[in-house]
């Protein structure tokens, strides 16, 4: 299912047309990572501005300046190309003094600054981004874009993953089904081939419960996720307690990130997976020969701090917080039908 097809929750359609990403600096990006430098230990680590730039290239780039192999760099995630963004790298020197980072040699690339850290930055190790977008030649309502917008703050939004994870034209879902045939990849892509199998598999879930309103509301049988953490509990019974807690954004229903074995879901909220996997049984069978196992990810995606204004008469910023392995242009694309400059 492409993001075209993709349900929406705040209207059959968005309000706005838009173009985003006119310029990688209308699609700013920058990492929280929820604690400070150590000041001290055989790492450094950076806070790096880019633009335009691959992430992996960057890391590349600075082991190559600071005379270090690749192993030695560190990041908690992979950042838009087509964008500027902050982020954070861990360089181990190991004894080795720090090389001027002023004097790095790429244009779209700077060093913010430089601090010494006892650990090596790992994937996954922050608390989420900041987002802030600009979608240019807006057209449609502007009062019905803005009503929109507040629902999101009120609602959220369904926590789709974002087309980026599928590859161009949706490319990693068919490498997958190769792969599962017999087609060898190397280690890294391998990854990124199971990462996409298995989101399409989430997302296919989350529209089906888009189309029944249940994305934000609980199902017979359901998962919890506990907001800000990858744990889960439950099947249990609906009850006052539950209700409060997902009303003030603790926790939020979950779907299925497919493995091996069944998944714990049961009920009505267990049959509409198991229906969505069977309808994916190439995908799935190929999850669970790779043992994986089941884990979950929420349904529902509230981003913190929503805000918005108008630049101009066609240009909407918006700004916001999300969590770490959210899609901001899952919140975007509930205000507007964006077309990609880039």
């Amino acid at each position: 299912m492409s993001d075209s097809e993709l349900p929406f929750a705040h209207g059959t359609t968005p309000p706005l047309t838009a173009r985003l990403r006119s310029t990688p600096e209308d699609f700013v990006v920058e990492e929280i990572l929820g604690y400070d430098a150590d000041g001290s230990g055989e790492h450094a680590l950076l806070w790096v501005e880019k633009r335009g730039a691959n992430t992996d290239w960057v890391a590349r780039e600075l082991a190559k300046f600071a005379g270090v192999p690749p192993l030695a760099m560190g990041y908690a995630g992979l950042k838009d190309r087509h964008a500027v963004t902050r982020q954070a790298f861990t360089v181990q020197l190991a004894g080795k003094p720090d090389p001027d980072w002023s004097a790095f040699p790429h244009a779209e690339v700077k060093v913010l600054a430089a601090t010494r850290h006892s650990r090596k930055l790992k994937r996954g190790a922050l608390r989420g981004n900041r987002f802030v977008l600009v979608l240019r030649e807006a057209q449609g309502d502007r009062g019905h874009a803005e009503q929109v917008l507040t629902a999101i703050a009120a609602r959220g939004v369904p926590n789709y993953f974002g087309e980026q994870r599928f590859g161009r034209e949706g490319g990693n879902l068919a490498q997958a089904r190769a792969m599962f045939a017999g087609r060898r990849v190397d280690r890294d892509k391998r990854g990124f081939l199971l990462s996409a199998a298995r989101s399409q598999i989430f997302n296919s879930v989350l529209a089906a419960r888009v189309e029944r309103a249940a994305w934000d509301a609980p199902l017979d049988g359901e998962i919890w996720s506990l907001a800000g953490s990858r744990s889960w509990f439950g099947p249990e019974p609906y009850s006052d307690v539950l209700a409060e807690r997902l009303a003030r954004g603790d926790i939020h229903p979950s779907g299925p990130l497919w493995g091996q074995g069944e998944p714990p879901a049961t009920g009505e909220a267990g049959a509409l997976e198991r229906e969505v996997a069977a309808a994916h049984e190439d995908l799935a069978q190929g999850i669970a020969a790779a043992r994986m196992d089941q884990e979950r990810r929420p349904l529902r995606l509230l981003p913190k701090d929503l805000r918005w204004r108008w630049l101009a008469d066609d240009a909407l910023e918006l700004s916001f917080e999300l969590p770490a392995g959210a899609y901001a242009t899952v919140v975007a694309r509930e205000v507007a039908a964006s077309s990609l400059a880039v």
